[in-house]
């Protein structure tokens, strides 16, 4: 499947949205209503970035979780908007206490990037975030932890396609990038590798 034929953001949220009620499982209560566009173009704003299609689309489905949960692979709970600017507005922080903005010449990536968007974070608060600067890079997926440099190196090229994934996953089985969805005692959604625990 290419990524022109892939299904869109929204209804790959519809698929991920249906799994709980069909499994007896309760993460879909934690996913909260859709954000409004007002208030994306305050975090524009605040950002001085403008969101692409793909995140405002993901926003208008769900505008993060009430509490966070594993909902995505590596137990990753995707943002709401205001979550959105304050990652950002403390990695920003952060950055230009430690000259983390510099690319350090033994890596790839600086520490933090201005044109970095914190889409989902897990409870480590390694956060996985959208590329937006300019290039072939454009959009994928990636990581910006505590330490160390963010890294591309295993980037899923669009929120699109890593959507898609993860509904695949659910619906279909076969794991995504070596994790799979397990069902926990208490209907929770759990992401792991097989055969674990």
């Amino acid at each position: 499947m290419t990524e022109q034929e892939t299904p869109s953001v929204s209804t790959s949220w519809r698929r991920i949205d249906a799994w709980p009620a069909t499994h007896s499982a309760s993460p879909g209560a934690l996913l909260t209503p859709p954000a409004t566009r007002d208030e994306d173009a305050v975090a524009e704003g605040l950002l001085g970035v403008r969101f692409p299609g793909e995140p405002v689309e993901s926003l208008c489905c769900h505008n993060g979780v009430a509490d966070w949960a594993a909902l995505l692979p590596e137990g990753r709970s995707p943002l709401a908007v205001a979550a959105i600017v304050d990652h950002w507005s403390m990695c920003m922080r952060v950055a230009s206490d430690v000259d983390g903005l510099t690319v350090p010449p033994w890596e790839d990536e600086p520490w933090w990037h201005p044109r970095r968007l914190p889409w989902a974070v897990g409870a480590d608060g390694t956060a996985q975030v959208l590329d937006l600067r300019p290039g072939p890079g454009h959009g994928r997926l990636g990581w910006a932890g505590h330490g160390g440099s963010g890294d591309f190196s295993d980037a899923v090229l669009s929120l699109t396609l890593y959507l898609h994934e993860v509904a695949e996953a659910l619906h279909h089985g076969g794991g995504m990038r070596g994790m799979h969805p397990f069902l926990t005692s208490d209907g929770g959604l759990w992401w792991d590798e097989a055969g674990s625990g």
